[in-house]
């Protein structure tokens, strides 16, 4: 099974200096993030002018401005350079990457992915609820995410360092828990980071992750804005069971009437 990933990871390994770099972490998640939300940003430009695409925005009367586009960017660069950067830095120091000449097992890769996805789901849960329910941990680190109730792609990592910094080390710490492969740690972030934006996006789309996923276990989009609109359910990011088990599950969406 190893084989299959092997041509792959054999050219993961031939950017071993840029993967080894203190800088790679801080330019592997801007980038990744910003080519995930390229696509949605292009459909909130065509969608003034296109009704099919407004018909597949949740809240089809919202807008998305230029000056909210940049104010997001211009938080979110702020967030990684001032604290992310030196961070991944310190780690780099700490810990320097150590890649090993052979891929991991397909089965590996894909249950290592799982089980990162399904802790940080949980992680985020236990998070998220706490920062809602505690009136000062939410006006002092929370609240700024909730600056927009119509989500749009780049509105994901609209928030203070407190959140971004916390989270990210949910996510960085999780494949070290399981152990997984550095090529099983890379999936894991980039696929992260995909469907956090895909939660923020604000459209339905026939294509959309929720859709995958039977009886209605995964929430996607249409879950989370319905969290930015009532601020008091769908505290998980991705999955449903959590909210369903604490009695948070909303999925009637007052713009779907």
């Amino acid at each position: 099974m190893a084989l299959l990933l092997q041509p792959l990871w054999d050219v993961v390994l031939g950017y071993r200096g840029l993967m080894g770099s203190p800088f790679f972490p801080t330019l592997f998640s801007i980038g990744v993030y910003l080519a995930c939300c390229l696509p949605y940003v292009v459909l909130d430009a065509l969608a003034p002018r296109v009704a099919f695409l407004r018909r597949l925005k949740i809240q089809p009367h919202s807008a998305v401005s230029w000056d909210s586009v940049m104010s997001c960017l211009a938080l979110t660069m702020y967030n990684h350079l001032v604290y992310v950067l030196p961070l991944t830095v310190l780690h780099w120091w700490w810990r320097p990457v150590d890649l090993p000449p052979e891929a991991p097992r397909v089965p590996d890769l894909v249950w290592g992915v799982l089980a990162c996805l399904l802790l940080f789901d949980f992680q985020y849960f236990l998070w998220h609820v706490l920062h809602h329910k505690i009136p000062w941990l939410y006006r002092t680190f929370h609240k700024v995410h909730h600056n927009f109730t119509a989500t749009s792609a780049l509105t994901t990592e609209y928030s203070g360092a407190w959140e971004m910094m916390s989270l990210g080390f949910f996510a960085a710490i999780n494949p070290y828990l399981f152990g997984c492969h550095p090529l099983t740690e890379l999936a894991f972030f980039v696929l992260n980071i995909w469907l956090s934006v895909d939660d923020h996006c604000g459209y339905d789309l026939p294509w959309a992750p929720h859709r995958w996923v039977p009886l209605g276990l995964y929430g996607g989009a249409p879950h989370h804005d319905l969290h930015h609109l009532s601020s008091k359910s769908n505290y998980a990011p991705y999955f449903t069971h959590w909210d369903r088990l604490a009695g948070t599950l909303l999925r009637h969406h007052p713009h779907q009437d």
